[in-house]
């Protein structure tokens, strides 16, 4: 394979992550530099399936959904892809034995929010799983470069640091998701009428999800521990602020940590893994 395109490739995916998220790519600047490379692409895959269903509102998104899941097979099976993403993609499922049952299983998520508005127990939970857990699977797979025990040990917790994150993003964007795309992802709750007493139940759900990841982060290899972490953190502070506000404010405003306090607590979590904190 030359060697120019996929460094290219990978290149492509790493300018995705710095536009898309400046949290994650700071994080990703914090693993050891052998990861790096690895979860951008990874990062680069899905942002751009979920910016197919998310904001592709003028042209087919079933269509450019089911072609870019036929791509994305296509290339992890002949190692190769035009297009850069996928190509950079497919080099770190192949290397690092990334499990196709959850690449089919975060493309499900994405198909299902091309049909779905409403989500009872059952679509959330095979939501969460396939939106945001799978996806800390196969950045799990990266850090643990194929010692299977070592993933083993840590897939539970992994699983439950994404489900988190991705109910602190459906609390911090509920009102863009129900006013730009009518959604409502939590079971069982109206947006009209969604009340303290909701959000009480979904921060309960979310703190259980937190300790279990928290678990898994002290247990992550060397290398990868401090950018995990920092992540953990910036949502930790997200939360806090999610749970101070009233009700009507997080239906009302999307609730932001400022950068300033991103440097703060990157800061502060760098001293706590000197000492050893973590």
């Amino acid at each position: 394979m030359d060697k120019l395109y996929t460094r290219t490739s990978n290149e492509c995916s790493k300018l995705i992550t710095n536009r898309y998220s400046t949290s994650f790519s700071m994080g990703i600047r914090l693993f050891h530099k052998k990861f790096r490379m690895p979860i951008y692409s990874i990062y680069g895959f899905v942002r751009f399936a979920d910016e197919i269903v998310d904001t592709f509102h003028e042209s087919d998104k079933r269509y450019l959904l089911d072609k870019f899941k036929k791509d994305t097979y296509e290339a992890i099976e002949q190692k190769i892809s035009l297009n850069p993403v996928l190509h950079s993609f497919q080099e770190v499922v192949n290397e690092y034995n990334i499990e196709l049952e959850h690449i089919e299983a975060f493309l499900k998520s994405m198909e299902m929010d091309l049909d779905n508005s409403v989500y009872g127990p059952s679509l959330y939970n095979e939501y969460i799983y396939g939106s945001a857990e799978v996806v800390g699977l196969m950045c799990l797979k990266v850090f643990c470069a194929n010692n299977e025990a070592q993933y083993k040990s840590l897939e539970e917790d992994a699983k439950s640091l994404g489900s988190a994150f991705q109910k602190i993003n459906f609390l911090r964007d509920v009102k863009s998701d129900y006013n730009e795309r009518g959604r409502v992802y939590f079971p069982e709750v109206d947006y009209n009428n969604f009340t303290e007493k909701d959000k009480l139940e979904i921060e309960k759900d979310i703190s259980i999800d937190f300790d279990n990841g928290l678990r898994g982060i002290r247990n992550l290899p060397a290398g990868s521990k401090f950018g995990v972490y920092l992540a953990y953190i910036y949502y930790v502070n997200l939360f806090n602020k999610i749970k101070s506000a009233p009700i009507e404010e997080v239906k009302e405003k999307r609730i932001r940590v400022r950068n300033r306090r991103k440097v703060y607590l990157l800061a502060k979590s760098a001293v706590k893994l000197r000492l050893n904190l973590i």
